[in-house]
């Protein structure tokens, strides 16, 4: 990659993409491509290959996406399917059209079965059913993926796909309707220590494990990738380690200085039961992550506390 590339970051206004916007640019990427959503609306095919057309970018990064936590995915699958659909469609097909050198569309870890071996390789692809509460966005995510593949075989192109595990960091969702776990339970616990609460409700029975990744650790491999690999094949990026939904929680607590008591509402669902991504395939091409997640954590925090709006407006756009 050259540092004058024309770069089109799609969805740098999220978490991922405006992890990877900080990259590139401290990086000294100098031409850094980004539209909002009233500049451009990605489910709208036609605006889309006019702006491809116009800007002729070398380089695309999808990063733009409809996303949500168990609860939004349950309540909402026909958004999250069609709305992902158009927007991936959109970029990876305007993409070829205008002659992009290289893109990387970023999935997530549900595109796995919810019983797939653990951790997680990426063989594990279309291995078993999915998991019933992410489904739609999960179908969507391996659409994007067979589409990236498909242009590859038959139009060699470089798409590549990274499937990246659960994030969190600056730029985070924190609106309790519809965020992810880590998230809310942050949100949660600094409210609760704020109003003087003597318990926080916590979804589901606290046994599933999960793996954590900060932004910024993504954001690195990323562009390692993007310089590094040109395979189509899938490959995973996550922290190698993973914890319980209860150790999660409890780590937040003492990282925000919740000191009351944890209560566990088991009427609530607790999705896939573990999900550890293997990352010995880009760990064998040199990248590792390296943010502790304690320590990622209470970045997070002090982000989160030093923001000037109210918590309930910390939210990402639903699509970008």
């Amino acid at each position: 990659m050259e540092k004058d590339e024309s770069i089109f970051i799609a969805g740098h206004r999220g978490l991922v993409g405006s992890a990877i916007l900080r990259k590139l640019s401290a990086e000294g990427f100098t031409r850094l491509v980004t539209r909002t959503r009233t500049e451009l609306d990605l489910t709208d095919r036609g605006a889309v290959e006019k702006f491809f057309e116009r800007e002729r970018p070398a380089i695309v990064v999808v990063a733009a996406a409809r996303v949500g936590g168990i609860k939004a995915n349950n309540k909402q699958p026909v958004e999250f399917l069609t709305e992902n659909l158009l927007i991936q469609n959109s970029l990876i097909c305007a993409a070829h059209a205008s002659g992009v050198r290289k893109l990387l569309f970023l999935g997530s870890s549900c595109i796995y079965p919810k019983h797939a071996p653990q951790p997680i390789p990426e063989s594990a692809l279309l291995g078993g059913p999915l998991e019933p509460t992410n489904e739609a966005y999960a179908i969507a995510k391996i659409a994007g993926i067979k589409l990236c593949q498909a242009y590859d075989r038959e139009y060699g192109t470089n798409f590549i796909s990274a499937m990246p595990t659960n994030l969190y960091g600056p730029n985070d969702n924190f609106d309790l309707e519809t965020s992810h776990a880590l998230a809310a339970l942050l949100r949660k616990a600094h409210e609760a220590k704020i109003s003087g609460a003597r318990e926080i409700v916590v979804w589901g029975s606290g046994k599933p494990q999960r793996e954590f990744l900060h932004v910024d650790d993504l954001a690195s491999a990323c562009l390692f990738l993007l310089q590094n690999y040109d395979s189509a094949e899938i490959i995973n990026i996550g922290a190698g380690t993973d914890l319980t939904i209860r150790e999660l929680a409890e780590l937040i607590c003492d990282v925000v200085g919740f000191r009351g008591e944890l209560t566990w509402d088991r009427s609530q669902p607790d999705g896939t039961p573990r999900k550890l991504l293997d990352i010995s395939k880009i760990e064998s091409l040199g990248w590792k992550p390296t943010i502790p997640l304690r320590a990622g954590i209470a970045r997070t925090y002090d982000w989160f506390k030093a923001q000037s709006i109210p918590p309930d407006v910390i939210a990402n756009p639903k699509v970008q």
